[in-house]
């Protein structure tokens, strides 16, 4: 359960309309990409996953997602507070199509050229540039291994239900698919198989997950509040939002929220601009100019109350780190660099799924109180749209 904390570090109160509150509230409710709110996963898609998930475990050394934005972030943010460079999942999840690097690739092609390997390409409109050519680079690799028998056990594609390139190619070759529902955008996407199917290779509790993300939805309330104190401190000129934390493992947690929030909100020359820190690391670099610079930040601080200890002498390593983080919210207060903090007991899928639904509808809230749409990115069509004027696939 969270618990969240508007008041104790935070000079700038809200009046919330309710007249308003009910009237974004059914804007969300009859929004046609409101499917994260209104259509939650089913336990036969939930089945599913899961019997294929055990499949894939029990037939490679490494399993590959390709994906980008939407279609990778909250599973590759959860992988990273569960897994690390030391301790890796069984089989080994590998993330590729989020960058063009050729030196990166082939250091993928020599890793996994002695290890049996699946894949799960993601992609609702099959048409990304970075997915397709990854995509079209990791299967030549892989016909070089595998017949195309055997492709078939090897490939699993996540996409739209019955258009696009990889539909047609699912549908052809006899592939493994799974579907991203058509009113769930990328950013909102969490409870789809585009995250659950690798969160389930990695044996992650995904029922957890759903459990908690159905209490995430519950806090209508919670969310419009920190939506609407977002607004109030964007009109009192705190035009960033930095989202801290103090624990590493939650650092590409932060990466999902700044693409929830920043592709949600920044339409029409309006929103809040994202950050985010690690503490106590950027105390020691960011810190001087959250503190003193540029008075035009907010935090949001997202605590873990509880984690396993670490006694050093007399000291718990884990009290300490709260106490730095309840001195560094005092401390940002006194030179007008507000916090909200939203505090977890610990670091658990059920927490994880609570978190997430809670911020999904902080940021449809947010949107709508900024008067734009929550579920479109037109600035994104408009590169990809130069994108393709220059690079042919």
């Amino acid at each position: 359960m969270l618990k969240f904390d508007f008041t104790t570090y935070m000079n700038y109160h809200v009046n919330i309309d309710s007249i308003q509150k009910q009237t974004i509230i059914e804007s969300l409710k009859n929004n046609e990409m409101a499917g994260f709110f209104n259509n939650v996963i089913n336990e036969e898609s939930m089945t599913k996953i899961k019997t294929v998930a055990k499949q894939i475990r029990n037939n490679c050394d490494v399993f590959i997602v390709i994906g980008i934005g939407g279609s990778f972030m909250a599973s590759y943010a959860i992988k990273n507070m569960f897994f690390s460079h030391i301790k890796k999942s069984t089989p080994e999840v590998i993330y590729l199509g989020t960058d063009l690097s050729s030196k990166y690739l082939l250091e993928v092609f020599d890793y996994i050229k002695d290890k049996d390997v699946v894949v799960n390409v993601i992609s609702k409109s099959g048409t990304t540039l970075e997915i397709n050519l990854i995509y079209n680079a990791i299967k030549e690799e892989l016909q070089k291994k595998y017949s195309q028998e055997e492709l078939r056990k090897r490939i699993i594609i996540t996409t739209d239900i019955d258009k696009g390139k990889l539909r047609e190619e699912a549908n052809k070759e006899g592939y493994t698919s799974f579907v991203i529902p058509t009113d769930i955008g990328g950013r909102y996407s969490l409870m789809t198989p585009a995250h659950l199917l690798p969160l389930a290779v990695m044996n992650l509790d995904i029922d957890s997950l759903l459990e908690g993300y159905k209490l995430g939805l519950s806090q209508i309330d919670d969310a419009y509040h920190y939506a609407s104190l977002r607004i109030e401190l964007f009109k009192n000129k705190k035009y960033i939002e930095n989202f801290s934390v103090y624990e590493p493992s939650l650092y590409y947690y932060t990466e999902w929220i700044k693409q929830l929030f920043g592709e949600s909100e920044g339409k029409d020359g309006k929103g809040i601009f994202p950050v985010s820190t690690v503490n106590t690391r950027d105390l020691h670099s960011l810190g001087q100019f959250i503190q003193q610079g540029n008075n035009i930040l907010f935090e949001t601080v997202i605590e873990v109350l509880n984690t396993k200890d670490v006694k050093i002498g007399k000291q718990s390593l884990n009290n300490v780190n709260h106490l730095v983080r309840e001195a560094v919210c005092v401390a940002h207060a006194k030179d007008n660099t507000p916090s909200i903090v939203i505090s977890m007991d610990n670091i658990d899928m059920k927490n994880i799924g609570n978190l997430s639904a809670f911020l999904m509808l902080s940021a449809v809230f947010s949107s709508y109180l900024f008067e734009v749409n929550p579920f479109n990115q037109p600035g994104v069509e408009t590169y990809k749209s130069e994108i393709k004027k220059r690079v042919q696939i």
